[in-house]
């Protein structure tokens, strides 16, 4: 996989100049569109789309200094309709635009190449189980909140803190279908999983698809599907956010399985006289297609 995946990557510097078809990049990565993007802003801690501006502004950068091409040439050349829309974008980067960066020889900034290797630690593996799942719905209370990698994620505490003890109730007595109990399911990601993106949080159970639902609750139907479910205990919340980067970093490049669009399902229960936790993390996933 990891193969695939840097021939992509040498796929996206010769065509730096050109259109950059996710499509055909997926094609080399031998994956889908959809799981090359996740997979790429999960490895990298970027959008696929950030990584391409960087890189091409990178590259220009290095020619408006070469003086060889006029700047309006140059902005052609990497996809700017406008000198005016190059200027932003290079100042964006750079800090400088590109008159001032040529006339001053001003200092630069790059982004490097990226290529990806696989970092085999044989003290650890991973455990999960793959289950199939009829259709069942998740009810409780929803927000829109935005995603953050490590620490406590301040809007979700928030969150959870202002639903009052009754009403957290009334969503744990509507539990009835593994995993059992008060969850965290976190949908509608961007295309990447960068910091500060928002999604859909809910504070929810599982639930039967027949349950009656309270006034004043959030549902979201979730069809029958496979689930790939990772188990792990640790320090709250380090232990659980690792877990999730390792899903996609290490568990998705060495299975036959690719992340299916859906909710993302995290039960959390805290070991009792110390700051660890026992984690379960439910992935939606669908067996990769033959190559």
């Amino acid at each position: 996989m990891l193969e695939h995946l840097n021939r992509a990557m040498e796929h996206i510097e010769r065509d730096l100049d050109h259109e950059v078809e996710v499509a055909e990049l997926a094609r080399i990565a031998m994956t889908s569109e959809y799981h090359f993007r996740r997979l790429f802003s999960t490895l990298a801690g970027m959008p696929l789309s950030e990584y391409v501006r960087r890189r091409r502004l990178t590259v220009a950068g290095a020619e408006v200094l070469g003086g060889e091409r006029t700047l309006l040439d140059i902005a052609n050349r990497y996809g700017y309709t406008s000198g005016e829309a190059f200027a932003r974008a290079f100042r964006a980067m750079h800090g400088v635009g590109p008159g001032e960066a040529r006339r001053d020889g001003a200092v630069l900034k790059s982004q490097p190449r990226m290529s990806f290797r696989l970092v085999v630690e044989g003290s650890s593996s991973m455990e999960y189980r793959i289950i199939e799942q009829p259709d069942f719905r998740i009810v409780g209370r929803r927000a829109r909140v935005p995603l953050v990698h490590e620490g406590v994620n301040p809007a979700i505490a928030s969150f959870i803190q202002g639903l009052g003890r009754e009403t957290v109730d009334r969503i744990s007595a509507l539990s009835g279908r593994e995993p059992e109990g008060i969850l965290s399911v976190t949908e509608f990601f961007s295309e990447s999983r960068e910091e500060g993106v928002e999604l859909d949080y809910y504070h929810a159970v599982v639930a039967d698809t027949d349950v009656v639902v309270p006034e004043g609750l959030d549902v979201r139907e979730v069809p029958a599907g496979t689930w790939a479910v990772f188990s792990s205990t640790g320090t709250f919340p380090k232990a659980l956010q690792e877990m999730w980067r390792d899903v996609f970093t290490q568990w998705f490049p060495s299975n036959p399985y690719e992340f299916r669009s859906g909710p993302e399902i995290l039960r959390t229960r805290f070991v009792p006289g110390t700051g660890d936790a026992e984690a379960q993390l439910w992935i939606p996933v669908e067996r990769a297609a033959a190559r």
